[in-house]
């Protein structure tokens, strides 16, 4: 039985959507801590991505699901399995930034010293100061950290889109960490071939699913004497092997490719024009090559 990792608070509802696309079915009462999930090998606990690395370190799950941040704040000993590129609001690496008033004359991190600096992530942050030998006094902060940039010198604090900066009118002075989220393993587990083969199934589909969220696929029917121009028309846009299938009437063929969602409205129009008909495209749950 595999012990897994859920993280409870703001990568929940993203985290559980992702397993659904990867084809796990996953159920969490709104006050339980311990998710059901449609797979007899696995069993769930919810606990904050914070405190996870630790978890995994202790045996206490066997993997997890936590930011790169809290394995660094925490010194967790543990394996990293793979990055997993989904977050709460992009897919962009979250920032850890050092922010100030928009109206503070500081401008360098050197204007800092002496100062006091608040932050949920202590220990990174200190590190930050000490190997550039800035002496700050770092203080733990329980939360809504935007409002005490009025209070004190300065904050450490998270931000994907930056619109809670600029809606508390912050500047950012400087970067501390970028963190994605992570699949950690303990290192037991990882050494046990029928955890890590279960882990390594988990993060295959995982992947597949995250890979998904960009592409769609298309098909389309295309007269033979038409195939060589709808074919350099999807190989301009890096598809170079479409499936081809062909139809009841010999003249025609089917087609279908995978391709990234950005380049389907340019591509649909120019297929249409080489004589292209019947397009139709669709979302996908996986992509796994």
């Amino acid at each position: 039985m595999l012990k897994l990792g859920m993280p409870k608070g703001s990568l929940e509802t993203p985290t559980l959507e992702l397993f659904r696309r990867a084809g796990f079915g996953i159920t969490v009462s709104s006050r339980s801590y311990f998710p059901q999930i449609d797979d007899d090998d696995v069993t769930c606990t919810m606990f904050r991505a914070q405190e996870m690395g630790r978890y995994v370190e202790d045996g206490v799950v066997d993997v997890g699901i936590t930011g790169r941040d809290w394995v660094i704040e925490t010194g967790a000993d543990v394996v990293e399995v793979a990055e997993l590129s989904y977050s709460r609001a992009t897919s962009r690496p979250a920032k850890w930034v050092l922010a100030v008033p928009a109206e503070s004359d500081v401008h360098e991190l050197e204007q800092l010293q002496g100062g006091v600096i608040a932050t949920e992530l202590v220990n990174t942050t200190r590190q930050f100061f000490a190997e550039r030998g800035i002496d700050v006094r770092v203080e733990f902060s329980w939360g809504a950290t935007e409002v005490k940039a009025r209070i004190i010198d300065a904050i450490v604090d998270i931000t994907e889109t930056g619109s809670s900066l600029r809606a508390n009118n912050l500047r950012v002075i400087g970067e501390v960490l970028q963190s994605t989220t992570r699949l950690v393993a303990n290192k037991d587990a990882w050494a046990d071939p029928v955890r890590r083969e279960k882990i390594e199934s988990i993060n295959t589909l995982l992947q597949g699913a995250i890979a998904a969220t960009s592409k769609v696929g298309l098909k389309l029917n295309t007269p033979r004497e038409k195939l060589e121009d709808v074919l350099a028309i999807i190989g301009k846009f890096g598809e170079h092997a479409p499936t081809i299938s062909p139809l009841i009437d010999d003249s025609w063929v089917a087609l279908e490719i995978i391709l990234d969602e950005r380049q389907e409205r340019e591509m649909i129009p120019e297929l249409l024009r080489a004589g292209a008909s019947g397009l139709v495209s669709y979302p996908l749950n996986k992509v796994i090559s």
